[in-house]
């Protein structure tokens, strides 16, 4: 019936156009003819005309996937191995595309993941050359086929899974919790430890970190130098401390960083901002410790 339509449609126009004076004519004709599937029409299974008499509406639209793989306990070396998926039955994401991989493809496949929300950071991973999140990255947003690697520069488990042991270490050092004075448990019962609206606002922008190391592998100076440089990551949450007004170790910690490669190894090449998918910027907050550690330096 939609073709029986659009036929008398097409009927209707040109008789039209015949009864039509000359200049009338020519200029109907420089409008382009209105056909049913652009307006919306659609046929009873979904499609419209387009679809339906296009050659490529009943082929799958694939993608291939091209994964980083290595099993230390095979003796194998390192090799790409793909896969190919339906993104008509996949999901959006290259998350749920390494899901239906491991789940329908290749069990074998070992990668980290567990919110799916951006917000756990357990499945950072390099995707078509930047470091991001699987979970936020569109497979529609890649042309070409998909290259996923590990996170680059940090020892392998296996397949897509790094070694965060260093990473954490360097976490742990810089003593991420708030130091303050004892106070009597009673008195911390009853007291609240109360900051400013101004205070706190110092601390968006940092606190969102979610510790994926994204921007900690797009680093130069870390690759150089991961067991002397701290990393922007490890960075940004040191001065999220410092800055924090209810924090009463702030010379320590500046004392601990200042004149050291854990700190003067940034050359504020940016990577870090540029790729953090949760778009903080750890290169401005390194840009305020070092400013900071420089005051205590003259002071002290």
């Amino acid at each position: 019936w939609a073709l029986f339509f659009e036929s008398m449609l097409r009927t209707s126009f040109h008789t039209l156009r015949r009864a039509l004076p000359r200049g009338a004519r020519e200029a109907r004709a420089v409008a382009p003819t209105v056909s049913l599937a652009s307006q919306g029409f659609r046929y009873m299974d979904g499609r419209n005309s387009a679809q339906l008499s296009s050659p490529a509406a009943a082929a799958r639209r694939e993608k291939t996937f091209v994964l980083y793989r290595w099993d230390p306990e095979s003796g194998k070396e390192p090799e790409l191995r793909e896969y190919d998926l339906d993104l008509d039955d996949t999901g959006p994401m290259v998350l749920d595309a390494l899901i239906k991989i491991k789940n329908e493809q290749d069990s074998s496949v070992a990668f980290r993941r567990s919110c799916r929300e951006g917000i756990c950071g357990s499945c950072a991973m390099n995707i078509d050359g930047n470091n991001t999140l699987a979970c936020l990255k569109p497979i529609e947003d890649i042309r070409g086929k998909v290259y996923i690697y590990p996170l680059p520069h940090m020892y392998v488990i296996k397949d897509l899974v790094p070694d965060m042991s260093n990473f954490y270490a360097q976490y742990k050092s810089i003593k991420p919790w708030l130091i303050q004075q004892e106070r009597p448990l009673e008195e911390q019962r009853v007291k609240e430890n109360l900051q400013s609206v101004e205070d706190r606002s110092k601390l968006d922008g940092m606190y969102e970190c979610i510790l994926c190391a994204c921007c900690q592998t797009s680093c130069p100076s870390y690759w150089w130098n991961p067991d002397k440089y701290l990393g922007p990551a490890v960075l940004m949450q040191a001065y999220r401390w410092i800055a924090d007004s209810r924090d009463i170790d702030t010379k320590s910690r500046l004392k601990a960083l200042a004149g050291t490669p854990k700190l003067d190894n940034c050359h504020t090449i940016h990577n870090c901002t540029n790729t953090c998918p949760k778009k903080l910027n750890p290169a401005k907050a390194i840009i305020q410790l070092k400013k900071l550690t420089g005051i205590s330096a003259q002071l002290s």
